[in-house]
């Protein structure tokens, strides 16, 4: 069964799970000791985090391992804030951070610090102005992902980290996802990633902190990873994720121009596979192994679920999700269908029959889903028309909204309207990204007695 979605967890690289069986037998005593064993320890840490350093691009002095990603982040957010105090408490993030900078930036708010979003483009990407344009005097720490989780699109960190730096602001860069494929450009001030994102244990993060950055950690004091990750450190996990980040590192030359290759082609053969579909995210300045698309007229959870029976492994960003209902946050940043959204996430080794098989795959599953919704097969305009009509989505979760309008928007005139009523919060994003795709004119949004109406024109 082809894996699809290494941006939530590559599959456990073969170095990784050599060097952990290793260093189970050699690294189980206390590094901190000075005995045989700890002396043993010790080394074989010391020696993880300098491959880990220099794949980075830091001093070994400059780097901890923490638990995880998220609690790199939130420890280095966290110890950034607070070393700055004096500065100010504003923070500045991009709207599209992983979920871990924003819930790291809602607590910093509840503690009575302040943040500013920058938004992005339709792409996925910041505006190093806009960037420096929310920089303020008493902003104390900036964050900018390298690059992005769902939809791949890479953010110019080296010019938005030469703005910070003019400002006196450091950066810190979530670099989870791209770590893998090279080193994040310099500049940066404060830096997190993940082990489990590049074929390493999880359970592992990186969090490098620059000299000269003022850093003050929280939490009770600890005497382990220089007072920066509290508790005792999982050596051969940590070892593991060293020697697997070496070994991704050595390969990525090579597998990202073969997996650049065969996402260009999920992304040509996509569009023309199956009708109604946008991919989103910068066509370029991406990473070599993801690429997203939305699909009109279907929920991207039950996508996926029919491609998991069909034999294919991969994730939505999808509004529609089992835990929330909500609408995924960096695709209402970037302004882009919020329904029916699969991404897939190559790992190393994918062959070309894979993917192959996955388009071969995709048509038929999404003409299915689209077929029990009832979504429309084609608009063809109806003998009867009227000047305006009136479609009621009250009580409807998108792409239900959507799909009517489709259904009747072949209904009016050329010059005609259709008013859609629905109280789905995603109807704000997906009616007006529905009606860029087939090239009508969304007119606008006005309160009902429940919901909203959108008032859609016909152009064609």
């Amino acid at each position: 069964m082809p894996y699809f979605d290494a941006a939530s967890s590559a599959p456990l690289h073969p170095v990784a799970r050599q060097a952990l069986l290793a260093s189970l037998d050699e690294g189980w005593a206390d590094p901190a000791r000075l005995y045989r064993e700890g002396r043993r320890a010790r080394m074989l840490l010391d020696a993880a985090r300098e491959a880990a350093a220099e794949a980075v691009g830091c001093r070994p002095d400059e780097l901890v391992f923490t638990s995880s990603g998220t609690r790199a982040v939130h420890s280095g957010m966290a110890g950034a804030l607070s070393g700055r105090r004096r500065v100010g408490r504003h923070l500045v993030v991009s709207a599209v951070e992983h979920s871990s900078v924003l819930h790291s930036a809602a607590a910093h708010e509840a503690a009575g610090g302040s943040f500013s979003e920058v938004a992005v483009d339709r792409s996925g990407a910041v505006g190093p102005a806009a960037f420096a344009e929310a920089l303020r005097e008493d902003t104390a720490l900036a964050c900018l992902q390298s690059a992005n989780h769902e939809v791949g699109t890479e953010q110019p960190v080296a010019e938005v980290a030469g703005l910070c730096r003019e400002a006196g602001v450091p950066l810190l860069v979530d670099a989870a996802q791209s770590l893998a494929w090279g080193p994040v450009p310099e500049g940066w001030s404060l830096l997190a990633a993940s082990a489990h994102k590049w074929g390493g244990p999880a359970g592992v993060g990186l969090l490098a902190v620059r000299k000269g950055v003022r850093f003050a950690a929280q939490g009770p004091a600890d005497e382990r990873e220089s007072g920066r990750a509290a508790g005792f450190e999982n050596l051969p996990a940590i070892v593991a994720a060293a020697a697997s980040l070496r070994a991704v590192r050595a390969e990525s030359a090579a597998e990202s121009v073969r997996l650049r290759a065969l996402v260009d082609r999920i992304r040509t053969r996509v569009p023309q596979l199956v009708a109604d579909v946008e991919v989103v995210g910068d066509p370029v300045r991406r990473l070599p192994h993801l690429v997203t698309f939305s699909c009109l007229y279907v929920d991207g959870e039950t996508v996926l679920q029919e491609l998991d029976r069909a034999g294919f492994s991969v994730s939505s960003g999808s509004s529609c999700t089992s835990s929330t209902l909500m609408p995924s946050h960096v695709l209402k940043a970037m302004g882009v269908l919020s329904e029916g959204n699969v991404r897939v996430s190559l790992p190393l080794g994918t062959t070309e029959a894979d993917v192959d098989g996955f388009l071969d795959v995709l048509p038929g599953v999404v003409t299915g889903v689209r077929e029990r919704l009832g979504a429309p097969v084609t608009a063809a305009p109806s003998p009867s028309v009227t000047a305006s009509l009136v479609v009621d989505a009250l009580g409807k979760r998108c792409p239900i909204p959507v799909i009517e309008l489709a259904k009747v928007i072949g209904d009016v005139p050329v010059g005609g309207t259709v008013t859609v009523l629905a109280d789905d919060e995603a109807a704000r994003l997906d009616i007006p990204a529905w009606c860029e795709m087939r090239e009508q004119e969304y007119a606008g949004e006005e309160p009902a007695d429940r919901g909203s109406a959108y008032l859609v024109r016909r152009l064609h």
